[in-house]
């Protein structure tokens, strides 16, 4: 499928190069001092003019001597002072009048036990892997350069102010990527259905993440830095890889898809690019355990995944991917043109709809089925408390044995979401169905106890007040409980198979009998079918 094809925007990653030891670093320091404090160069890449500027910084990292922390076994500290030292690396002005396209490469040593000072003066050891033994770490943030291209932008750029290439020649397997993005420029009257109540962003943070983790986060705000209401200002949800699944069955990285537009969009005509919004996705390092890394076959990866979650949302909100020359829903800009390809990743529906549907029918399911009292106390307090709770909470909270919460929670296992020690409810869909139920079910005691308020009524119609969830669970089953037939406990039910009947009679009679009624009160009771023949509970309880 052809498609239009996203632009790479930011990108950050820790290079780590161990097979020259400290040598880059001792090397970075003899070129500055040689350059009186600096060393600049230009060079062509792929037929492409940059400029770089080596400097230094001054550095928290503490002298490797004895007194102040175990000394680099094998190597030769020759320097007194400390450093650490930057590649600014851009795109010649003559043909980046912008100045948008470039790179900065941070070199900082590293060793084992290595120990830093921070800008609040305590003393910190700096995590360095024994695997990874001494070496460098490059510290890379970028813009709108392709993501492969970092590796070699870093090693040419270091040989044209006189670093021995060899230095930087493939990084070390623990290398590591921390953020990148890829996007498209939508034109601004096009892009409300992406950034819609209704659109794809909203609905995947509504359907797709739950309230116990912390990497949930969907933002709506329509107000840019200079106080104006710009609808879609900046939008976004953010998806664990567990979340990211469930609208993408084979991702595997955690990301952020955003709508937003720059930070002033009033300064600029209607004709400039800068005037219309990106439809971006990004990875979010900080939400998962693992790590991508940056070989080209993980940025690949990385790559393939973000345009696939930006072509398909821009696909759900019903923008063309594939427009023709000159027509469609994108513009143009600095650095991203519009062209469109076979070659890219191919966008997939976004079945948010059928992600819906599923959490109906758990929750249809597990209320059909009654809930036990322990269940409806978890459930209540689930959604009171924001969708956090532990057992040992529900447990404290409704003078309950945690064992007994324990079997209960494994009997609704599908409407919650449990890990370390806690329960969710499975996502924010689910919450608002068990929200409504839960409601209801409060309305139904209360309408039962205001019932039973006189100790005539309530012998009346044979309740007690600790019959509460036997009465929420027949209001909820749609059963009339009355005592209109001799003082007789009636109940009634209409339109069930005899197999549903059957099966709530035997619930009703568990809950009846939870609150320390009389079972034979139960025995006896009507079942009133309407206009079929009726019959007793001890009828279809005892068959």
């Amino acid at each position: 499928m052809e498609t239009v094809q996203p632009g790479p925007h930011e990108f950050s990653a820790n290079f780590l190069y161990n097979e020259h030891g400290l040598q880059p670093y001792f090397a970075a320091d003899h070129l500055v001092k040689e350059g009186d404090g600096s060393q600049a160069a230009q060079f062509t890449l792929n037929g492409e003019q940059w400029v770089v500027k080596l400097y230094y910084q001054d550095s928290g990292i503490l002298h490797p001597d004895r007194r102040a922390q175990a000394e680099p076994k094998n190597v030769d500290w020759r320097i007194d002072e400390v450093r650490e030292f930057r590649l600014a690396v851009r795109r010649h002005p003559d043909e980046d009048d912008v100045g948008e396209q470039k790179a900065n490469f941070h070199l900082a040593p590293r060793w084992q036990r290595m120990k830093a000072e921070t800008k609040s003066g305590d003393i910190k050891e700096i995590s360095v892997p024994p695997q990874f033994g001494i070496g460098i770490n490059v510290g890379v943030k970028g813009s709108n350069i392709d993501f492969h291209r970092y590796k070699e932008l870093l090693r040419v750029a270091a040989a044209s102010v006189g670093f021995n290439s060899s230095y930087f020649d493939e990084p070390h397997p623990y290398s590591n990527t921390q953020d990148a993005e890829k996007y498209l420029r939508v034109a601004d009257d096009q892009s409300g259905p992406i950034h819609a109540r209704d659109g794809p962003i909203a609905r995947m943070g509504h359907l797709l993440e739950n309230d116990r983790s912390g990497y949930r986060k969907v933002v709506q705000n329509d107000r840019s830095q200079q106080g104006n209401n710009v609808p879609g200002y900046y939008h976004t949800v953010t998806l664990g890889p567990e979340r990211v699944r469930e609208a993408f069955p084979d991702h595997e990285l955690p990301v952020e898809v955003k709508h937003y537009y720059t930070r002033n969009p009033e300064s600029f005509s209607d004709s400039h690019p800068l005037s219309n919004p990106k439809l971006g996705a990004s990875y979010q390092v900080n939400r998962w355990d693992e790590k991508i890394g940056v070989t080209d076959e993980e940025l690949t990866q990385l790559e393939r995944e973000l345009d696939r979650i930006v072509l398909s949302v821009a696909a759900d909100a019903g923008l063309d991917i594939a427009p023709q020359e000159g027509d469609g829903p994108f513009v143009e800009d600095a650095y991203w043109e519009i062209e469109t390809s076979e070659a890219g990743a191919n966008p997939i529906d976004l079945d948010l709809t059928r992600i819906r549907q599923e959490s109906e029918s758990v929750v249809v399911r597990q209320l059909a089925d009654g809930l036990s009292p322990v269940q409806w106390e978890t459930l209540e307090t689930a959604v009171s408390d924001g969708g956090v709770v532990s057992p040992a909470d529900v447990a404290e909270e409704h003078d309950r044995h945690i064992n007994s919460v324990y079997r209960a929670l494994a009997e609704i296992d599908d409407l919650l979401d449990r890990a370390y020690n806690q329960i969710a409810l499975k996502n924010e869909h689910v919450a608002e169905l068990v929200l409504d139920a839960v409601q209801r079910a409060k309305q139904t005691n209360e309408r039962a106890f205001d019932a039973v308020a006189s100790a005539k009524e309530a012998a009346d119609r044979g309740l007690e007040a600790g019959q509460s969830a036997f009465v929420a669970w027949a209001a909820k089953h749609g059963i009339d409980v009355q005592n209109r037939d001799e003082a007789r406990l009636v109940l009634r039910m209409e339109g069930l198979s005899n197999e549903e009947q059957r099966r709530k009679i035997r619930q009703g009679f568990e809950l009846w009998t939870e609150a320390n009624n009389d079972p034979i009160e139960y025995l006896n009771a009507k079942i009133d079918l309407g206009p079929r023949m009726a019959s007793t509970a001890r009828y279809y309880i005892e068959a």
